[in-house]
């Protein structure tokens, strides 16, 4: 029972970092792209499979695309991604240079990573109050003794304590780096 809820409150940390990838620093970095779909032989697909993508420089993303008829396509698909840069096509490759941010953005930014640690929270504690149902309906239904389901709720307590503690772990690491000039 606890490694099932073990495994689900490690997948919220999960979704919380993959989530956070996706919030500039003031570094490039390639997850920026992770949400952007590109029609390509007639399905939407990420944009790392129709070309790769590299750093040259701290602010500079590069893709080059396997096909150059896909170059049009990546252009358009990273304007309506409206990720907040404007891509440079030169016929072979399209460069997103990322422009510095300034103090108010990296605090708007530090806002939107406060909301999303917050709704992984949020599921942390749901995941914790349907483990603590299901021990009170053993309890109710099963027969299992009241002290028994106690102490079971006071594991569920400190399991959940320990992933609360790491999504603020994580976010604070994230705030580290968004407010990093």
């Amino acid at each position: 029972m606890f490694e099932d809820l073990d495994v689900k409150m490690n997948k919220t940390i999960e979704a919380l970092r993959h989530e956070l990838a996706t919030i500039r620093t003031g570094r490039a970095n390639a997850s920026l792209l992770d949400q952007i779909r590109v029609p390509y032989y007639g399905s939407d697909v990420p944009v790392s499979q129709v070309g790769s993508i590299s750093v040259p420089e701290p602010r500079i993303l590069m893709i080059s695309p396997w096909e150059k008829s896909a170059l049009s396509d990546i252009e358009k698909a990273i304007m309506i991604a409206d990720i907040g840069v404007t891509p440079s096509n030169d016929g072979e490759v399209i460069r997103l240079i990322l422009p510095e941010l300034t103090e108010d953005r990296r605090k708007e930014f530090v806002k939107q990573a406060k909301g999303m640690s917050e709704k992984s929270k949020v599921s942390i504690r749901n995941l914790r109050r349907d483990a603590n149902d299901d021990i009170k309906k053993q309890v109710k239904d099963d027969g299992l003794p009241e002290d028994e389901g106690k102490r079971l709720q006071e594991q569920i307590q400190k399991i959940t304590d320990k992933f609360i503690t790491e999504v603020d772990t994580v976010i604070e690491k994230k705030e580290q780096d968004i407010l990093t000039v």
